[in-house]
């Protein structure tokens, strides 16, 4: 199931609306959906290693315009969106001690949340809602989505072929590898 799996997200990124489909993960991932871009972004950079700052650059772009919706919906409707979206991620309740640390910090929060498989909607969100400014935010979220997607992307570039003959022999630990990351993620969200 996993080799199936593989092959069919191989071939989509392979395929020529992959780019648009990148685009589409990264801005959403920003706001409101939990699986990262790099679920898409790392086969793409594997298929086609002579495109890996192209594909990076979507990926910031559409990452960065994702993350000013999710400030907007911090900024402009918390209480309908921004809430509901934060007590999904077991953040509800933690939401007024997490503003006052917020603002002290939040230079530092948007920039290793950026870089981080920690979900990153919720610093956008609680950076519209905290009135974090939004130049900061901006310069911060490009800092921060541009070292993370530009370092896989080097790296990709640099040692993709052994690292996909890697991730291929060695696929059952990869997935599970992937999936302790995305849930410690969302672990440290909850219980931050």
């Amino acid at each position: 199931m996993l080799r199936r799996l593989y092959d069919w997200t191989m071939r989509l990124a392979e395929h020529r609306h992959a780019m648009w489909w990148l685009a589409f993960v990264a801005f959403i991932e920003s706001s409101v959906f939990p699986i990262p871009p790099d679920i898409l972004m790392i086969p793409m950079i594997l298929a086609r290693p002579s495109r890996a700052w192209l594909i990076a650059s979507v990926a910031l772009t559409a990452s960065v315009i994702g993350g000013l919706l999710g400030y907007a919906i911090g900024a402009l409707a918390f209480t309908e969106l921004g809430q509901p979206i934060l007590e999904s991620l077991g953040k509800g309740d933690a939401v007024a001690a997490f503003n006052e640390r917020f603002n002290d910090v939040g230079f530092w929060a948007v920039l290793v949340a950026g870089m981080t498989p920690f979900p990153y909607k919720v610093i956008t969100i609680m950076s519209g809602w905290t009135g974090m400014p939004l130049l900061t935010f901006i310069v911060t979220s490009i800092l921060a989505r541009g070292l993370r997607f530009y370092i896989v992307a080097f790296l990709l570039w640099k040692f993709g072929a052994p690292i996909r003959d890697f991730i291929e022999r060695r696929l059952g630990l990869m997935f599970i590898l992937f999936c302790a990351l995305l849930l410690g993620g969302f672990y440290v969200v909850k219980f931050l």
